[in-house]
């Protein structure tokens, strides 16, 4: 008499795995992007921090003696080595295998079908400001967007980086510290890929750059976005959020 299992207990055994499946992949997913994403936003902020020590040790400059505004027509071929004091001068310089793409939101950068426009969903409570940001891809294909104003990015001795110091003006006098409003930008850690969306508190309370605000990005969910708020300042690039900020401390 052969022994072997019936077509019903093979069925049953093959729906009891997909069920088991279906509940545990995409935290699997979830899980293993968080890391990723966190992963990933680390070493861009590290390589965008490096171009600005990068251009200091040898151009004398950096996020603070950017002295021009970006624009679109010349992004692509300015350089600080040519006299452009501009963040994409600083970035032609000094970040290998660096790409321009053009103004966010433009058709020049497109989404990850390839025929829409490049676009994300902002937080809605911290956010980064409606602006056509310009956007360079990076070696390792994350995408960073600035604000073409972006000039004079010094924090100024003795101040504290917060919300405040954040909503401040940029750009209109040199001497002046903590003026970094128009020195915001982001980083897509994953580029066009989805989800593009924002990383945000898992606590509507918890939401702008404060110290005093305590923050929890869970690992899974819809929390952990690609989409990290930065602000560039003197040799260095930070987070513009508790969210983001968060992500960084945790490394992973």
């Amino acid at each position: 008499m052969k022994k072997g299992f019936t077509l019903a207990e093979v069925l049953i055994t093959l729906g009891i795995i997909g069920v088991v499946a279906a509940m545990t992949i995409p935290t699997l997913i979830q899980n293993t992007n968080s890391v990723k994403f966190a992963s990933q936003f680390k070493k861009s902020v590290s390589t965008l921090s490096q171009a600005a020590l990068m251009a200091q040790a040898q151009y004398d400059i950096d996020y603070s003696l950017v002295t021009t505004a970006s624009t679109d027509a010349n992004c692509a071929k300015d350089t600080v080595a040519g006299g452009n004091f501009t963040i994409c001068g600083i970035f032609n310089n000094t970040l290998a295998g660096q790409t321009y793409y053009g103004p966010y939101g433009d058709t020049k950068v497109k989404a990850a079908n390839g025929t829409d426009k490049y676009e994300f969903a902002k937080d809605g409570i911290v956010s980064l400001p409606n602006k056509a940001y310009l956007i360079y891809s990076l070696a390792d294909g994350s995408y960073v967007g600035f604000d073409p104003a972006a000039r004079n990015c010094g924090l100024g001795a003795g101040n504290v980086l917060n919300a405040a110091a954040l909503q401040q003006a940029s750009g209109d006098d040199d001497t002046e510290g903590g003026k970094l409003a128009n020195c915001l930008g982001f980083i897509d850690v994953n580029g066009p890929t989805p989800p593009n969306k924002e990383v945000s508190c898992s606590t509507a309370s918890a939401t702008k750059l404060d110290p005093s605000d305590s923050c929890d990005v869970p690992k899974t969910g819809s929390a952990m976005g690609d989409i990290f708020p930065i602000v560039f300042h003197d040799g260095v690039v930070e987070p513009a959020s508790n969210a983001a900020k968060m992500v960084l401390s945790r490394g992973k």
